[in-house]
């Protein structure tokens, strides 16, 4: 493979321009070959990137070029794989997952929610620029997920746990004019699923919130709960097995929608628009104690959200 290589050089009195060009370098994720030159993958977006930070070393009187290089052999090109190597960040961040799990029981769930979300940013920072990700990913990955499923155990007992079982192929049409139950005080995945229900499933659906699942009647549909007829399965959460269910997998812009959902509600893979979409549906949440009050205002989130990634997608 090829990388792309920068060539700065700064004046020693340009303080300010130095500066400004190291934490454009560093927020890049580049690697550092020797002293003034600085390495990335080869990709447009990459060529871009670069070629903007070397404009900013001229602006600060210096000089910067922008060359494409790759190794001579299997050797060199694993040499020059290696100067991305994230295994320091992760161990840290990993070290911090560890000391947050053993003092778990003695926190209550906010402060242990206000201690988790920092690492999750951390992680989802070091991830964006591992660019050849491995198993030091993987663990760490792993073990943050961990900890979020406890914590998750702790702040909502009733929260399904994944069954394993096929997805069977439903008629829209058999699901109309329906009530649909799941439970009170909806976070992300109870919201983005009764959203989808009433855009795509069933518009005249009746959504009631339970007190408990077991309140939930035996006409009506129960959704994200353990028992109910639409909850996690396998890896999915509910949103994503209501998409299968109903034949909306195809639809590219709901399945992103399902990858910020999936991302909020189980962790997984980091969707760079998450954290801020959970800080909206956050304040709304704090802000309305109705839960159909939430849900309506919630839905114009999910709606603004559908649109944007179709003008993407198109």
């Amino acid at each position: 493979m090829s990388f792309l290589a920068l060539f700065i050089s700064l004046p020693t009195k340009a303080s300010t321009g130095r500066m400004r060009v190291w934490r454009s370098v560093k927020a890049l994720g580049c690697a550092t070959l020797r002293d003034g030159v600085y390495l990335l993958p080869d990709s447009a977006d990459s060529a871009t990137a670069l070629d903007e930070v070397a404009a900013q070393s001229v602006e600060a009187r210096g000089s910067g070029e922008v060359y494409r290089l790759s190794g001579c052999d299997e050797a060199q090109e694993a040499a020059l794989r290696a100067l991305f190597d994230r295994g320091e960040e992760y161990a840290g961040i990993v070290e911090e997952i560890k000391g947050l799990g053993r003092s778990l029981a003695s926190l209550d769930g906010a402060a242990a929610a206000r201690k988790l979300q920092p690492l999750v940013r951390r992680f989802e920072q070091v991830a964006r620029i591992d660019f050849f990700p491995g198993e030091a990913q993987r663990q760490t990955l792993s073990l943050l997920d961990d900890l979020r499923d406890a914590l998750t155990r702790r702040l909502s007992p009733d929260e399904p746990t994944p069954r394993q079982a096929d997805i069977p192929r439903l008629e829209r049409a058999d699901y109309r004019g329906r009530v649909w139950a799941t439970r009170a005080r909806p976070w992300v995945d109870r919201l983005a699923s009764a959203w989808l229900i009433r855009r795509f499933i069933d518009p005249k659906a009746r959504i009631v919130w339970l007190t408990s699942p077991a309140d939930c009647k035996a006409d009506w549909l129960g959704f994200d709960f353990d028992g109910a007829t639409f909850s996690h399965v396998g890896t999915k959460v509910t949103f994503e097995t209501l998409l299968a269910s109903f034949g909306l997998e195809d639809d590219r812009a709901l399945t992103r929608l399902g990858e910020v959902v999936h991302c909020l509600d189980v962790g997984g893979l980091p969707v760079p628009e998450a954290p801020g979409i959970e800080q909206l549906l956050a304040g709304l949440r704090a802000s309305e104690s109705d839960d159909d009050a939430l849900l309506v205002r919630a839905c114009e989130v999910f709606d603004w959200l559908l649109k944007s990634y179709e003008e993407k997608i198109t």
